[in-house]
C-alpha cells in the first residue's frame, strides 16, 4: 500500500498544505518533527509532547541499534510501544551518525564497518542491515541507508558518495519491500499498561513506508541525477540530505531550490537535519513538506531561547531580576508561568528543570511556526517577514 498523500491547496510561491496519513497519525503538513535520539526527545515527557502538538517524532536507528537493542525492542513490540508514543514516528537510517564517526569507520561497495562509540565493539551496517533494524524499530517512516556528503567535498569524492548512495537506495528498497511485513505491531496497541503508558493501534492494512534521500553535495547536476533516479525507483517519499554539513546557507537554499521541482508532487518532500526558526519557515513557504533538527532541543539545554523577538542567551546577567516572560508573544506553558529571572536561576544552578522548560519552549516555538505557515497557507496569505536569527 503506497502512502496516502492529500495535497489540499498549493500557493503562488510553491507553499502547499497537506495530509500525511501514515499508520499511527495523520499528519498536517508543512511540519516539524522534534529529534528523539535514544527514544527520547531530551528533557521532555511524551505526554508534554502531545500537549505541545507534537504530530510526529523521530527515532536514531544507530543509537537504539546499540542500546537496548533492534531486537530487544522488537520483542517489547516496537518502538512506540516501548516508548508509549501513540502517534507517527520516524526512523532515520543510521547513515548520518555512521558518517559522523570519521575516524572510526570504513566504507566499502558492501556497507561502512564502524566502531562503536560507546565501547569500541565493531560492527558492520549494510543497506539490508539498516532496513532490518528499521522494521524492528517499527516506525511510521523508514529512510533508505545512505552515504552523506561532507562539505567541502569536491567532484571526485561528491560523485563516488552519489554511486554508493544510488547502490544502497536500490538495495534498501528491495530488501525493505521483502521485509516490511515483519513490523513489530501487535493487536493489543490501544489498550493501556500497568502503569497507564498508552499504546496506540497501528491503522489495520496500512504497513511502513520507506523514503529515498537526494544526495550528490552542492553540484547541482549531480542533485538532479540522484533526485531523478530516486524518483524512478518509486519510493513513498523523498528526502533531500547531506544538508547543514557546515555550507554556508546560501548553498542550502540554491540545493533546495533545485531538487523540490524534481520531486513528485504527490508524494511527501523532506529536508533532513534543518534549521533555525527562520529557515524552516523559509523552506516550508517554498514547499518542504517535513523537517527536523536538534537545534531547539540542543541550544535549549545551554539556555538559548528562541523567541519572537529574536535568540535570547538566558544565563546572560540581564536577565537576573527580569520578571518578564522568555517571550511576551507566547503562549507556551513556560512563558505563562515562569519568569525569565527564574529560568536564568535554573541554569545557573545546574538545575535539570532548566533544560525541561527551556525545551518546552523552544519546541512551542518551532512547532508555533508551523501552525501559523499552514494558517497562511490555507489562507494564501503572504506572511511577514520571519524575526532573523
Amino acid at each position: 500500500m503506497s502512502l496516502a498523500f492529500n495535497l489540499l491547496n498549493t500557493t503562488e510561491t510553491g507553499g502547499r498544505r497537506a495530509q500525511m496519513h501514515l499508520p499511527h497519525q495523520t499528519v498536517e503538513t508543512p511540519v516539524f518533527m522534534p529529534v528523539g535520539t535514544a527514544g527520547s526527545v531530551k528533557a521532555v515527557p511524551q505526554d508534554v509532547l502531545e500537549t505541545l502538538g507534537a504530530q510526529i517524532i523521530l527515532g536514531n536507528t544507530y543509537h537504539l541499534y546499540l542500546r537496548p537493542g533492534h531486537e530487544a525492542i522488537r520483542r517489547m513490540g516496537g518502538l512506540h510501544r516501548f516508548i508509549s508514543w501513540p502517534r507517527a514516528m520516524l526512523t532515520d537510517s543510521g547513515g548520518f551518525q555512521v558518517y559522523s564517526l570519521t575516524q572510526l569507520r570504513k566504507v566499502t561497495d558492501e556497507g561502512v564497518r564502524f566502531r562503536s562509540h560507546l565501547d569500541g565493539s565493531g560492527h558492520f551496517f549494510t543497506p539490508e542491515h539498516s532496513m532490518d533494524v528499521q522494521i524492528a524499530l517499527g516506525a511510521d517512516i523508514c529512510m533508505a541507508f545512505d552515504e552523506c556528503t561532507e562539505y567541502p567535498a569536491d567532484r571526485t569524492r561528491a560523485e563516488e558518495s552519489l554511486r554508493l548512495t544510488m547502490a544502497w537506495a536500490r538495495r534498501s528498497l528491495d530488501h525493505f519491500r521483502a521485509h516490511r511485513d515483519e513490523v513489530p505491531w501487535r493487536d493489543d496497541f490501544g489498550d493501556r499498561g500497568p502503569h497507564g503508558q498508552v499504546h496506540v493501534r497501528g491503522v489495520k492494512g496500512q504497513t511502513q513506508k520507506l523514503f529515498g534521500i537526494v544526495q550528490g553535495g552542492m553540484y547541482h547536476d549531480l542533485r538532479r541525477e540522484s533526485a531523478e533516479r530516486l524518483v524512478e525507483m518509486d519510493f513513498d517519499g523523498y528526502a533531500i540530505g547531506g544538508l547543514s554539513v557546515g555550507e554556508p546557507r546560501e548553498l542550502t537554499l540554491e540545493v533546495i531550490r533545485e531538487v523540490l521541482p524534481l520531486l513528485p508532487k504527490d508524494k511527501p518532500r523532506y529536508v533532513m537535519g534543518v534549521g533555525y526558526p527562520d529557515e524552516i519557515e523559509q523552506y516550508a513557504r517554498m514547499g518542504v513538506d517535513m523537517m527536523d533538527c536538534v537545534l531547539p532541543t540542543r541550544a535549549a539545554r545551554h539556555g538559548l531561547l528562541f523567541t519572537s523577538e529574536g535568540r535570547v542567551n538566558i544565563k546572560n546577567k540581564q536577565y537576573a531580576e527580569d520578571q518578564g516572560p522568555a517571550d511576551p508573544a507566547c503562549g507556551c506553558v513556560v512563558c505563562r508561568r515562569y519568569s525569565r529571572a527564574y529560568l536564568r536561576h535554573l541554569i545557573q544552578c545546574g538545575e535539570p528543570l532548566a533544560g525541561t522548560l527551556n525545551t518546552i519552549h523552544n519546541l512551542a516555538y518551532y512547532l508555533g511556526i508551523m501552525n501559523r505557515v499552514r494558517a497562511d497557507l490555507a489562507a494564501n496569505v503572504t506572511a511577514p517577514e520571519p524575526v532573523k536569527p
